[in-house]
C-alpha cells in the first residue's frame, strides 16, 4: 500500500471476524473489503497472480480424492448377476430347462436398480426440507462411513461476531459508563467490533446517550462529541496517534490479549485514557452441543485452524475437543485431511473460507454453510442451509434412515425373486 489507513474485512479469504487495519507498507488481497478509510495501493500480483486465484488454481489442479461410488442399487444388483448365472446352469440339467429359464427370469436383486436411485432421490428431498442441501449422492451413501469430523475454527466453530470479554477502567469513571460512552460512538458502524459493543451495551441494559457530533478517523477509529465531553474510540494506534498515554499495564494487557486471539477497543473521554474493551471470538451457541452428539456417535472431533496455538487449544478444551492444529496455512490444512486419510480414517471436513476450498476437495464428505465464501460453498458436497451446526445432527440422523431403507430395498428386491 503506498498511501492512506483503512480498516479491511478479510473474512471472506482467511475467515477471520475481525477486520484488518492496513496502513503505508501494508499488504492487501483481492477479494477483501474496504469497510473504512481509503486507499492507494500499487498490484503486485493481478488476475492469475493472486493468492485467491492461487486457491482455484490449487483446486483445479488438485486430485479429486472422492471414492468411485456407483450408486448402491446398481452395484447390489450386479452383484446378483454370476450368482444367478451360475444357480440356473446347475438347475439346467437337475430340473430341465424351464426351471433354469425361471431362475433366470426371477430378478434376483434387479429391482435395485430401481429402488436405489429413487430412495436416494426421496432422501435428498426430505435432507432438502430439512435445511441440508446435498449436491453429490454419492455423500448421503457415505455419511455412515464417517469416523473423524475435522471442524475449521474461525467462522465455523466461531461466530463471525465477537463478544464482551472484559472491560478494565483507568480513570475514575465505572465500566458501565465506558462501555456505554463506546457503544454511542459506534452506534452507527456496521463492522463486527461496533456490533460487538453495541450489543453488550444493550444486553446490560444501558442507556446510550446520543453523540452530537462525529469525526472519523480513517481506519483506527471515532472521535464524538457527547455534550462537552470528546470521546475517543479505537485502537492502541489512533490512542497513540490522539497523543493519549497508555500506561504499561496496559501495553502488558495488549500482548496477552493478542496471545490469546482477543482484540482490544481503547476508550478515551477528554484526551485520557478512560477504559479498555476487550473482546474475544464468540463460540457458535450450537459448537459444544454439535461435539457432544458426534462424541456419543463414536466420531472423533478436530479442529483446525489458521490462528496461533493458545487461542486455538482454548477453544479445543471448551468445547472438549482433544486433537487440534494450530497456525495451518490453506495448502497444510488439505495435507492435514490426506494424512487423515491415508492413517484410515473416514473424514468430513466443515469449513466455510476460501482458504478452507482445498481441503474441502480432499474430504472424504465436505460440508459447508450458507453464507461461507463462494469458493467454500461451490467445493463442499453438503450446505448446511441455516448456517447453523445443529444440522450435522440432521444430517447423520436422516443418513440412519437412509441406511434403514435401502436395507429395506434389498429385502423387498431379493425376496420376491426366491419365492419365484
Amino acid at each position: 500500500m503506498i498511501s492512506g489507513l483503512a480498516s479491511v474485512d478479510q473474512h471472506g479469504l482467511t475467515g477471520e471476524s475481525q477486520p484488518a487495519e492496513v496502513e503505508v507498507g501494508s499488504k492487501v488481497f483481492a477479494t477483501t473489503l474496504v469497510l473504512s478509510g481509503r486507499l492507494h495501493i500499487q498490484a503486485e500480483a493481478t488476475g492469475s497472480d493472486t493468492n485467491a486465484a492461487s486457491v482455484g488454481h490449487i483446486l483445479e489442479h488438485t486430485q479429486l480424492y472422492k471414492e468411485s461410488v456407483r450408486l448402491r442399487g446398481k452395484v447390489i444388483a450386479d452383484g446378483f448377476i454370476a450368482p444367478t448365472l451360475f444357480v440356473s446352469s446347475l438347475s439346467l440339467p437337475l430340473l430341465g430347462p424351464s426351471a433354469a429359464m425361471g431362475i433366470l427370469w426371477s430378478g434376483f436383486g434387479y429391482n435395485m436398480k430401481l429402488y436405489g436411485p429413487i430412495t436416494v432421490l426421496n432422501f435428498l428431498h426430505i435432507m432438502a426440507k430439512n435445511g441440508v442441501l446435498i449436491k453429490d449422492g454419492r455423500s448421503l451413501e457415505m455419511v455412515q462411513q464417517i469416523d473423524t469430523v475435522v471442524f475449521d475454527k474461525t467462522g465455523t466453530l466461531t461466530a463471525d461476531q465477537p463478544r464482551l470479554g472484559g472491560m478494565y477502567v483507568v480513570g475514575s469513571l465505572d465500566k458501565a459508563t465506558v462501555l456505554a460512552y463506546a457503544a454511542a460512538a459506534e452506534r452507527r458502524q456496521s463492522h463486527p467490533i461496533a456490533k460487538a459493543i453495541w450489543a453488550a451495551a444493550q444486553d446490560q441494559g444501558l442507556e446510550i446517550p446520543y453523540i452530537d457530533d462525529a469525526s472519523y478517523r480513517i481506519g483506527y477509529g471515532i472521535e464524538v462529541t457527547l455534550g462537552q465531553k470528546t470521546i475517543k474510540v479505537g485502537s492502541s494506534r489512533f490512542m497513540e496517534q490522539q497523543a493519549i498515554r497508555l500506561e504499561d499495564g496496559i501495553r502488558e494487557l495488549q500482548r496477552a490479549s493478542d496471545a490469546q486471539g482477543s482484540s482490544l477497543v481503547y476508550v478515551a473521554v477528554d484526551d485520557n485514557l478512560a477504559g479498555v474493551i476487550e473482546l474475544e471470538p464468540g463460540v457458535r451457541p450450537e459448537a459444544k452441543r454439535m461435539v457432544e452428539y458426534l462424541g456419543g456417535q463414536g466420531i472423533d472431533t478436530y479442529i483446525i485452524s489458521g490462528d496461533h496455538e493458545e487461542p486455538t487449544r482454548r477453544l479445543a478444551a471448551q468445547l472438549g475437543i482433544k486433537y487440534y492444529f494450530s497456525e495451518t496455512l490453506p495448502a497444510e490444512k488439505a495435507a492435514v485431511i490426506s494424512q487423515l486419510r491415508e492413517s484410515g480414517r473416514f473424514v468430513a471436513f466443515v469449513g466455510d473460507g476460501i482458504n478452507d476450498a482445498i481441503a474441502l476437495k480432499q474430504a472424504n464428505v465436505s460440508v459447508s454453510l450458507k453464507g461461507a465464501s463462494t469458493a467454500a460453498t461451490d467445493t463442499a458436497q453438503v450446505i448446511l442451509m441455516d448456517g447453523d451446526l445443529q444440522k450435522l445432527e440432521t444430517l447423520f440422523e436422516i443418513s440412519k434412515d437412509f441406511e434403514d431403507g435401502m436395507r429395506g430395498n434389498y429385502l423387498n428386491s431379493v425376496i420376491p425373486g426366491v419365492i419365484t
